[in-house]
């Protein structure tokens, strides 16, 4: 009898996630001596958090021995209260990310269709792939907009899911009222379409539309939002989904049961109470304005730089990316690069936006 080999020995696995793409988050700025470093490679919010935010942090850090509950009961009654929304329409879970998984959960069976814009948020073709689902990637436009024609023209039979990215991730434009409503009235009712709006609050073009009013007569569309980005709570990881009543309940049984903590459910309440609200749009209002003046001062500089919404914008660089991401690292500036397509830029703190016009200057 022959031997067993060591690969032999090794629990078998589906063979879906051997085909599954690895996620890739961005890297830290590597330590320069004599030199402060940034990390404009992740879209983070550069502020730290909110007193009154840290101190319902503390408090509800007290409980730990409970589990969370896992309605996020108060917690939704406040997103509703602020968007306007009856609770039961509202879904929590880690992340708008644990969300997407969710809809493909819900939504899929196996060899079903997700359609996407690409390049755009890299964990839509990850959750699909998990899901035993399909992935459609649809390319950009020129300008690195979602192309809703030619999406519209890949939704078949099987598609059960299409993910609009607004603004998009990595490249920085967001869908247009014009384009989303005609997209939309001929995408059959069956299908699911999910506007992904992770960076809402950082919109500034007045022909976006606000996905919550979008979703009112339109049982077929899903909103997600985080609270990872304008609200600066990455690292309590919180997503909601906005969605008819009979879509929310579907997600809710597809959860990770007490997954959001109630440390991060104390943390939200305490960020959407009026005046922590107040001073949290005033440092997204502030990160808008120098997402203006580096762009600005980018396009002045010859750089081709798409319309940006998030708080990041997008250099198309092509096969420039790896050379350029090293050379702002030895400048001390992480960003982020995406294969041999462009790079992407996190708006920052003002010093570090001020070095990488800097340096942007001297690599054109």
């Amino acid at each position: 009898m022959p031997t067993p080999s060591a690969a032999d020995l090794l629990p078998r696995l589906r063979s879906t996630v051997a085909k599954v793409p690895a996620y890739v988050a961005g890297r830290p700025a590597a330590a320069r001596e004599g030199l402060e470093v940034f990390k404009l490679s992740s879209n983070e919010n550069p502020y730290p958090p909110l007193p009154s935010v840290l101190t319902a942090i503390t408090r509800a850090a007290t409980g730990v021995n409970r589990y969370p509950d896992p309605a996020a009961t108060q917690m939704l009654a406040a997103v509703g209260s602020r968007w306007g929304l009856e609770p039961e329409r509202l879904v929590a879970a880690t992340g708008s990310v644990r969300l997407l998984a969710q809809l493909v959960e819900i939504a899929c069976d196996p060899g079903d269709e997700v359609v996407f814009a690409w390049r755009s948020f890299e964990a839509y073709p990850i959750v699909a792939a998990v899901g035993d689902a399909v992935p459609v990637p649809v390319p950009l436009t020129a300008e690195g907009r979602h192309d809703l024609p030619s999406m519209l023209a890949a939704v078949g039979e099987r598609t059960r899911l299409v993910l609009l990215c607004s603004p998009n991730n990595p490249t920085g434009p967001a869908i247009r009222s014009g384009g989303l409503e005609e997209f939309l009235a001929q995408v059959p009712g069956d299908v699911l379409v999910v506007l992904d709006e992770a960076y809402r609050e950082f919109v500034d073009d007045p022909e976006v539309p606000d996905g919550v009013d979008v979703l009112h007569d339109r049982p077929n569309v899903v909103v997600l939002r985080t609270f990872s980005k304008a609200y600066g709570l990455a690292g309590l990881r919180v997503g909601v989904a906005a969605a008819h009543p009979h879509v929310a309940s579907a997600l809710r049984r597809a959860a990770t049961p007490f997954g959001v903590s109630g440390i991060a459910q104390a943390a939200v309440v305490a960020s959407l109470q009026d005046a922590a609200e107040a001073e949290l749009m005033e440092r997204v209002a502030a990160l808008v304005a120098e997402r203006r003046r580096v762009v600005g001062g980018l396009r002045e500089q010859g750089w081709a730089v798409p319309d940006a919404q998030g708080n990041f914008f997008w250099l198309p660089v092509g096969e420039r990316t790896p050379a350029l991401v090293d050379a702002f690292g030895v400048e001390g500036l992480s960003v982020r690069g995406y294969g041999s397509d462009g790079v992407r830029v996190t708006v920052g703190e003002t010093a570090a936006n001020s070095r990488f016009l800097d340096v942007a200057a001297r690599l054109r």
